[in-house]
């Protein structure tokens, strides 16, 4: 289904939390935040990377007056601490971090909203905790499969964006270019402070030049700013070399796994023209998933903020607000 606008849907206003704590779990301690509505329906919003951590930003998506809106940082990243850590952070630390905050906060179902690599969480922790997901809302669907890795980290997306490229490139030598992940990698675990900074703000950079359609100076300056990158890179590799600690490649997309989370209301919103996730993951997965509802934005790349996105981000929101 295209996107189509009878209603134009915009981020409700910014708003401050109510609530602001810590979860502590294998030697981590959790940010989380609640905001809206202390009676509405619960949702959780999954932010992207890993390593990205949440913004003050996306608590807009969701209508404060109806939703609980819980929103934390990943291990590692953002507000959480100790910052960069990627001592036990794997995908189902994790699944089990959102299902331990579900019920410290005394939340018996939630609404999963996932962007990029929180669509993959989402998925993941959906179908680990079936029962504790009202509905979910996917978008710029990512699985982690190495044909993915492979078009935005080593040939595929350098063809589009060849002047942001060079920038990726810069850090690495050219005997290791043909392994760009490995080559990184090497560097995230080596012991030059300098040269793993100047790298982890290339690889940060790389992926906020293209995330949007249209050139946006302040998102390439956000994502270059040397604390963010550091945990958003070395937190992003360490995930993408291990294959995101699944089983196999395809087992967040795989009948049997679908077949635990078919009956769960879902939302899949994608840019046609999102280059760090490209549409064909959407599509595989809305095939696999015909109950689900794909919703293209026509005229978007990878971006949430995008004006097509958001309003299908927040028309799905506010869809969902009416099942309880």
């Amino acid at each position: 289904m295209l996107s189509r606008f009878k209603k134009s849907y915009k981020l409700f206003k910014n708003i401050k939390p109510y609530s602001k704590n810590f979860l502590e779990n294998d030697g981590h301690k959790i940010y989380y935040e609640e905001c809206g509505n202390p009676h509405g329906k619960p949702a959780v919003f999954l932010h992207g990377g890993p390593g990205g951590g949440g913004s003050t930003k996306v608590r807009g998506f969701f209508n404060p007056k109806l939703y609980r809106i819980i929103i934390f940082d990943q291990r590692g990243c953002g507000r959480s601490e100790p910052h960069g850590c990627l001592i036990n952070n794997t995908t189902w630390d994790l699944v089990e971090d959102i299902e331990l905050l579900k019920n410290k906060l005394n939340i018996k179902k939630w609404l999963v909203f996932g962007g990029s690599w929180g669509s993959t969480l989402s998925l993941a922790y959906a179908q680990t905790y079936p029962d504790s997901v009202s509905e979910l809302v996917l978008r710029g669907v990512f699985m982690l499969r190495k044909k993915e890795l492979d078009w935005f980290y080593q040939d595929g997306a350098s063809r589009i964006f060849p002047e942001a490229w060079e920038g990726f490139l810069e850090p690495i030598d050219e005997g290791d270019h043909h392994n760009l992940m490995d080559a990184y990698h090497k560097i995230f675990i080596g012991n030059n402070e300098k040269k793993k900074m100047k790298a982890a703000i290339a690889w940060s950079k790389w992926e906020g030049s293209v995330s949007t359609l249209n050139h946006k100076p302040d998102m390439i300056s956000s994502y270059s700013e040397s604390k963010f990158a550091l945990a958003f890179a070395l937190i992003e590799n360490h995930y993408f070399v291990n294959k995101g600690f699944l089983d196999s490649e395809d087992q967040l997309i795989a009948s049997e796994s679908i077949d635990k989370i078919r009956h769960i209301p879902a939302k899949i919103i994608q840019g046609r023209y999102d280059i760090v996730c490209p549409m064909e993951t959407a599509w595989e997965l809305k095939k696999n998933w015909p109950e689900a509802e794909l919703i293209v934005a026509p005229s978007s790349g990878h971006s949430a903020f995008e004006k097509e996105i958001t309003h299908e981000l927040v028309r799905a929101t506010q869809e969902f607000a009416k099942n309880d």
